[in-house]
């Protein structure tokens, strides 16, 4: 069995990860990390010398795949496109926001955790009883 390459299936399906070096190579070490035939990675590492526009692009691209289902993105990093994280309202793939080394968590930015509440305030029960 070992050395043998398993084979995808149809309902194999990737994770993709937008985040800084350690964040990334901590996960690339657990197996997360994957490069195409086209030699694209699913993967961005973001430093200071990343643009704001190559983590949107990055961003529509791992959201448009169809072999990606969890896109985990750090707080902070997401917090550069908000505008796009918020946005985005499609299942898969789903979008965790992760804490990094550097930066730490906060529920209150957190768009899903914002949408799970609203879920389940009293104001969201309200206005179905409308």
């Amino acid at each position: 069995m070992a050395g043998k390459t398993p084979i995808p299936t149809s309902n194999s399906a990737l994770i993709a990860m937008i985040a800084d070096e350690d964040t990334i190579t901590g996960f690339l070490l657990a197996g997360v990390g994957n490069v195409d035939l086209r030699r694209k990675t699913n993967y961005l590492i973001v430093d200071s010398k990343t643009t704001v526009k190559a983590i949107e692009e990055a961003f529509k691209e791992f959201t448009a795949k169809e072999d990606i289902a969890i896109v985990l993105i750090s707080q902070y990093i997401a917090n550069m496109i908000r505008f796009l994280v918020d946005s985005y309202n499609k299942p898969i793939p789903a979008i965790l926001e992760i804490p990094s080394k550097d930066h730490p968590y906060d529920a209150a930015h957190d768009s899903v955790l914002s949408r799970v509440k609203y879920l389940f305030s009293s104001d969201s029960v309200a206005s179905e009883r409308r």
